[in-house]
């Protein structure tokens, strides 16, 4: 399934979709999102982060999962008029990749579809990375995520 982009407003570019800096942005675009999923381009390249020289060890596939999933929220908090929020990356169930590396030269689609989102901001979603150009499933989880709907004051009262 490939979510519709939403007519009314153009997707952002991915540094404004997402509560990172360079070079933490592992994700290169967002190219359709709706209500309840989204789908982001990666490019490998040599210079791509976690690069060993011949492409980027499958087990960064769990971020670039979880980096769309952080891309749907920020855009819906901008449509909503609100700044884009941290999130945390919980965990993954079931992570199973088919290579054991993503090679220097590969697109991957990666998408995310909405599961549960819970009113105290814990998320879950289907999630895998496609091989853009043979279409071929590369990697597959369930990512859970927990976004406070105050990130400050929840990390404050964590370290006290």
């Amino acid at each position: 399934m490939t979510p519709s982009t939403q007519a009314t407003q153009p997707i952002a570019p991915i540094e404004q979709l997402l509560p990172h800096a360079a070079p933490m942005i592992l994700i290169d675009r967002v190219t359709a999102v709706d209500a309840d999923a989204l789908e982001a381009d990666v490019q490998i390249r040599p210079e791509s982060l976690f690069n060993s020289g011949a492409g980027v060890g499958s087990w960064v596939g769990v971020e670039y999962m979880a980096q769309a999933i952080a891309a749907w929220a920020g855009y819906h908090a901008r449509q909503r008029g609100e700044d884009v929020k941290i999130g945390f990356l919980l965990g993954s169930r079931r992570y199973e990749c088919a290579v054991p590396e993503f090679a220097n030269g590969t697109r991957l689609k990666v998408t995310v579809k909405l599961l549960l989102q819970a009113e105290n901001g814990l998320g879950s979603f289907d999630c895998a990375i496609i091989d853009a150009a043979t279409r071929q499933e590369l990697a597959r989880a369930n990512v859970s995520v927990f976004q406070p709907h105050d990130a400050t004051n929840y990390l404050q009262e964590g370290m006290a």
